[in-house]
């Protein structure tokens, strides 16, 4: 078996990281330690320990334990699996913990085929995704089920993981002479980007590959990691200042018009292993929050960035992210929208929320109609330049002040012939 297998972690003390929702008093921690479990999904990138955390569960709670990948399996097999834990409960009264895997990728008809077997106990479903339920996964199913997200690995846990399969003398490398130096370890944990598997998995090549000396001892040096794991060393610590110091300055390049410094940074991001959706994430981020109506092509540029890297990946990704940094670096600037909306959120969870206007509300019943709901309401395109004299909130103020840069210098110029019309008592024109 590969490294990473070997070492997947048999109980909660060999468990690294997740500590927010496995950790000692948590909800999964009390439910393992009790034995008793509601069905639930785990999210997240890969090699976070959704898997290893799904047979610790069976193991826990003593049940039996099926496994099925939706990428292979289809209804037949899945209504084979939960006749056999019918079965079993009810000759044996033992429970199924019933893990799916890439449970996202089960059609609706199949995930329904779920929700009766999981509302009566039948089984315990267990389901795995790197997607966000709420999109990926039916409604039904996830409001049956506990929700955990587990995040990618710190640096320093899968150090551990990499010290500990080097020490292990039952499932690691412990009974041969193989070290490492300190840096290599944390080049491998920084390039592999919270996923532990990939993290053993490169030090398992470079344990294998790697020629002893003269007195047959292993020793694997930082040019050693860097070629196991097919990435040079930048200095750049995915969970430390080097992560969002780098990427703080790379908005900020942006944001101060400067594509060549933007530029740079993105290189170094690239070259240092981070995650380009984060980087693109980012980016659609910045094409609202600081650049908005200035230019409101923007964010179409930004999010097809996105979906353009996600077709053609790595190393191609590069020249699409560098050519929508330029455009973004190069826009005209403008706040004005992020700015509006979190006045008016603060407004509103400071308690300032008047009804709807008796003329904007919606005409659902005949009981609503008769209390003249929508009575009044103008229609603006009945009107000359599609714009009519009304109310439309009962707060006297204004949240979006646009800025003279860009198409926002439109913008404010039809704001204000619009405002100069209004005549509405009590109201901010």
């Amino acid at each position: 078996m590969p490294l990473a297998a070997r070492m997947r972690p048999r109980s909660l003390e060999e468990y690294a990281g997740q500590k927010e929702i496995i950790g000692e008093g948590k909800l999964l921690w009390r439910s393992m330690k009790s034995g008793r479990l509601s069905s639930c999904i785990f999210y997240g990138p890969p090699g976070t320990g959704k898997t290893t955390l799904a047979l610790m569960i069976a193991r826990a709670t003593e049940s039996e334990f099926v496994q099925l990948s939706a990428v292979t399996s289809n209804v037949e097999e899945l209504r084979k699996a939960i006749g056999a834990a019918k079965d079993l409960l009810r000759y044996n009264g033992k429970k199924t913990v019933l893990f799916i895997d890439e449970v996202h990728r089960f059609n609706k008809a199949q995930q329904d085929v779920l929700l009766p077997h999981v509302e009566d106990g039948t089984v315990v479903f267990i389901g795995t995704t790197t997607q966000n339920p709420s999109f990926a996964i039916n409604a039904p199913l996830v409001s049956r089920s506990l929700l955990f997200r587990l995040k990618p690995l710190l640096i320093e846990d899968i150090v551990e993981l990499l010290e500990r399969a080097l020490k292990d003398p039952e499932r690691g490398f412990g009974t041969r002479k193989v070290a490492a130096d300190g840096d290599a370890l944390k080049h491998i944990a920084v390039i592999s980007d919270g996923d532990a598997r990939k993290a053993l998995n490169a030090l398992e090549v470079a344990a294998l590959t790697t020629y002893p000396d003269t007195d047959g001892a292993v020793r694997i040096t930082l040019k050693i990691a860097e070629e196991s794991i097919q990435q040079k060393a930048v200095l750049y610590d995915r969970d430390g200042d080097g992560h969002y110091d780098t990427i703080s300055a790379f908005i900020k390049s942006m944001r101060g018009s400067d594509p060549d410094a933007a530029v740079y940074w993105l290189a170094k991001m690239i070259e240092a292993g981070e995650e380009i959706r984060f980087v693109a994430r980012r980016m659609m981020i910045f094409a609202s929050e600081d650049i908005g109506n200035a230019d409101p092509d923007a964010l179409g540029i930004a999010t097809s960035c996105a979906q353009a890297i996600e077709i053609v990946g790595l190393p191609e990704a590069r020249i699409i992210l560098a050519q929508a940094v330029v455009y973004l670096a190069t826009a005209p600037k403008s706040n004005a929208s992020y700015r509006a909306v979190e006045e008016a959120l603060s407004d509103v969870r400071e308690g300032r929320i008047p009804e709807v206007p008796a003329h904007l509300r919606n005409q659902v019943s005949a009981a609503s109609k008769r209390m003249g709901f929508g009575k009044d309401y103008k229609y603006p395109h009945a009107y000359e330049g599609h714009f009519v004299d009304q109310d439309y909130c009962d707060i006297n103020k204004r949240y979006y002040e646009p800025a003279d840069a860009g198409y926002e210098k439109v913008i404010k110029e039809r704001l204000e012939q619009w405002r100069k019309q209004r005549k509405i008592s009590g109201r901010q024109s």
